[in-house]
């Protein structure tokens, strides 16, 4: 193998910070967060360490991470995470049963 292809496979492949995830955590006191990261585990232990986390989790812990879904672009997951927002908290914990949610695929989120 050339190192001509070595970097067009390098390339071809998606770096970590190029991909975005909007999630939705259900919190200590059953309120739900929306946000949006390029890292989901870590994204989580800063909200539960307190350390960098939303002010939202100031006098509440994460509890569960109901809702995760990939984007393309950050301006992509604001978008999305814009649009969650403004749904109803019934229509967001439906979302933990949508098609595209990908949130089995994380081994962590249920405290």
């Amino acid at each position: 193998m050339s190192c001509a292809t070595d970097k067009l496979t390098l390339s071809e492949e998606p770096s970590k910070s190029s991909m975005w995830f909007i999630y939705i955590i259900v919190s200590s006191d059953n309120k739900l967060y929306t946000g949006i990261t390029t890292d989901v585990e870590r994204r989580w232990e800063e909200h539960r360490s307190g350390k960098n986390g939303a002010k939202f989790f100031r006098g509440r812990k994460p509890k569960q991470l109901l809702y995760v879904t990939r984007a393309n672009s950050r301006s992509e997951a604001t978008k999305e995470e814009i649009k969650i927002k403004k749904l109803s908290r019934v229509q967001k914990l439906k979302m933990e049963s949508a098609e595209h949610n990908i949130v089995s695929r994380f081994n962590f989120g249920n405290y």
